[in-house]
């Protein structure tokens, strides 16, 4: 529901939750925007039991290594749910989720944290759905089916 990188996920404070919005600055870009999630992942997030400054991290050691452990994590979990899948694929989810609802490009790639659409264009394109609606209108007229 947020978007996240996977790394950015890891390292999300327990403080970046205020009033049902997930305040975001990406790793990549440093782009700052809140997002507001649905108030069952809220809940969720508040009844983590046992967390510090992090949701889903001690603090302690590297990032890169919490990462690797929660994208291990993550790889038995597809593989046990029979699966092809990999951390990105909840990004990929929740863009695709957005462009099929109508929300225009430019917004999900500031959501993403890309610095620029053309990135978020060349990933998610065919889900565009105004882009669709319009290839379908032209096709139509081409073939004289309206």
């Amino acid at each position: 529901y947020s978007g996240l990188r996977i790394r950015d996920a890891v390292c999300l404070r327990t403080d970046a939750l205020k009033d049902g919005k997930l305040f975001l600055r990406t790793a990549k870009t440093e782009t700052p925007v809140w997002i507001p999630l649905p108030s069952s992942v809220v809940e969720s997030l508040q009844s983590i039991k046992d967390f510090g400054a992090h949701f889903f991290w001690s603090g302690n050691g590297l990032p890169k290594s919490a990462v690797a452990d929660w994208q291990r994590t993550l790889a038995k979990v597809f593989k046990a749910a029979g699966v092809r899948g990999h951390a990105h694929r909840f990004r990929d989810t929740f863009s695709v989720n957005l462009l099929q609802k109508g929300v225009a490009l430019e917004t999900v790639s500031i959501l993403l944290g890309h610095s620029n659409s053309r990135i978020t264009a060349k990933h998610y394109n065919p889900w565009v759905k105004s882009r669709q609606i319009a290839l379908e209108t032209e096709i139509q007229k081409a073939w004289n089916l309206s």
